[in-house]
């Protein structure tokens, strides 16, 4: 049963032991601990402050970064918008332009056509005109031919034309 009940001596030595490692503990290790301690919960206060400033910073970049997502579309549209506009000017200009050369085409075929209409027609009066005087010439050899006939032709143009 000595061990369950210490004796009146072993409880004072312990208790001066106690003491003595209180008192170093006290005088030497607890402003140790107590800065360690201290300094520990500063930085990690600070780790906490650093932390959600950092959350805030990242609030106002994702914002910022929305701002600029939505006018980077914006810009988008509208330069997509200009450039479907261009490309219908440009579709409305060479429509337009293929339209006046076709136009410009017509309208020289069709010059085209009708000098080259003229030119026959010219051909044609030239060629019965002298298919004419040919046929003229082969009448007026038959007719005068004979010298009665020609007297006689003479005299029937003279009489055609009247003297004043």
């Amino acid at each position: 049963m000595d061990l369950i009940t210490p004796g009146f001596g072993l409880l004072f030595w312990m208790l001066i032991g106690f003491g003595i490692l209180y008192f170093i503990l006290r005088k030497f290790a607890w402003p140790v601990i107590v800065k360690a301690i201290n300094s520990r919960e500063q930085r990690i206060e600070e780790q906490l402050n650093a932390a959600a400033k950092a959350r805030e910073e990242m609030k106002a970049l994702k914002s910022e970064h929305e701002a600029l997502l939505q006018k980077a579309k914006e810009e988008r549209d509208v330069i997509l918008s200009e450039a479907r506009k261009l490309s219908e000017k440009m579709y409305d200009d060479a429509k337009e332009k293929a339209s006046r050369e076709a136009q410009n085409l017509i309208n020289e075929a069709k010059q085209t056509i009708h000098f080259e209409k003229m030119k026959a027609l010219t051909d044609i009066k030239n060629e019965i005109a002298q298919m004419s005087i040919e046929i003229a010439e082969k009448i007026l050899s038959e007719e005068l031919s004979d010298k009665n006939k020609q007297e006689a032709l003479v005299a029937k143009w003279m009489k055609d034309v009247s003297i004043n």
